[in-house]
Formats: structure tokens, sequence, C-alpha cells
């Protein structure tokens, strides 16, 4: 992570958004980071769809931290890297 970058600290919890907006918001969150910013997800269920399509969109461009993984709450944290 870069020492001079500031973190954006921003929390989504998608167990409160439609279902049907929970990917664009997730994705333009991510569109809008620098390079050593990052956000947080939580969920109720284990996100790991969402990593493989983070895989397929931004390969090399992004690292995903399990900081809670269940049962009942999962959250991880997506850093942008630079790629």
């Amino acid at each position: 992570m870069c020492n001079d970058c500031q973190a954006t600290d921003t929390t989504i919890d998608v167990r409160v958004i439609a279902p049907r907006l929970r990917h664009p918001m997730i994705f333009s969150t991510f569109d809008n980071l620098l390079p050593g910013e990052f956000f947080r997800i939580v969920n109720d269920h284990d996100p790991r769809p969402l990593f493989y399509q983070f895989s397929t969109e931004y390969p090399g461009s992004f690292e995903w931290t399990y900081e809670k993984s269940g049962p009942e709450v999962w959250q991880v944290k997506i850093d942008r890297i630079a790629s």
C-alpha cells in the first residue's frame, strides 16, 4: 500500500441495498479508488462470486482480504493496487 495515499475507509453494507443495485455500487466505488485506497463490503453470505467477477473485470488491480468469514457476517477489504 502506498504510504502517501489516503485510505477511504468506506464500508458498503450490502445487506441493506437492493440486490440489483449491489454490484453496480461496489464496482462504481472501486472505479473511483486510486492505487493504495480501499473499501470494505459487509454481507450475510460469502461474496466469493463477486471475487470471481473482480478477477475477470480487474485482473491484477485489486487485493481481496477476508476480515470476517461468517457464519452470519462476512466482511471483505478490497484494495486497489497499481497494475
